[in-house]
């Protein structure tokens, strides 16, 4: 695993072999850091990493320097992980909170400009996601849900999603909350 882009690029990350973990290859991690590239500032971005883990993507936002990234995970390795490694390599940018992840969000306030999930591929709760975001409210305006699961499973059905991009057995599934004009 390592840093693709920005102040840290090149990073190798080496977290422990025991946490309980799937990490995003740097495959799909290139190809969806490409795609967003071109659709965020990452300077200005607030971004929610939900079941964070090793802290790959969290590391890659902190990394190009996004305002905040706050990290969410169950597992208190993975939280102890990611916090001795933002403080090993200055990363202020980074809050993180050992959680469930579903108890988090129901008690969420705070509004992110990007959140990007990547639950176990095996949790039959991944649907509900996309719909306790924006039950929630919990997006800015025009901002983004990334939601990383198997390609073969589909969340089209799911509001506000926009598209699925497939990276071999893995998927992200785009959801965006739009500003919704008024006519007057």
């Amino acid at each position: 695993m390592r840093i693709i882009g920005g102040t840290l690029r090149g990073l190798r990350l080496n977290p422990p072999a025991n946490l309980p973990v799937r990490p995003t290859t740097d495959m799909a991690k290139e190809a969806l850091f490409n795609i967003l590239q071109h659709q965020v500032e990452f300077e200005t971005l607030t971004v929610l990493d939900l079941f964070a883990g090793t802290g790959n993507i969290t590391f890659e936002f902190a990394s190009r320097d996004a305002v905040q990234v706050t990290s969410v995970d169950r597992s208190i390795h993975c939280v102890n992980y990611i916090r001795s490694t933002a403080k090993q390599h200055k990363l202020d940018n980074i809050k993180v909170f050992k959680a469930d992840v579903f108890k988090y969000l129901e008690a969420e306030t705070d509004r992110y400009d990007l959140i990007f999930a990547d639950p176990p591929y095996d949790l039959n709760r991944i649907p509900e996601i996309p719909k306790i975001v924006f039950d929630k409210d919990l997006l800015n305006a025009n901002g983004l849900l990334i939601v990383e699961h198997q390609s073969m499973q589909n969340l089209s059905n799911q509001p506000n999603f926009v598209e699925q991009r497939r990276y071999g057995h893995s998927s992200f599934s785009f959801f965006k909350k739009t500003i919704e004009t008024i006519d007057l």
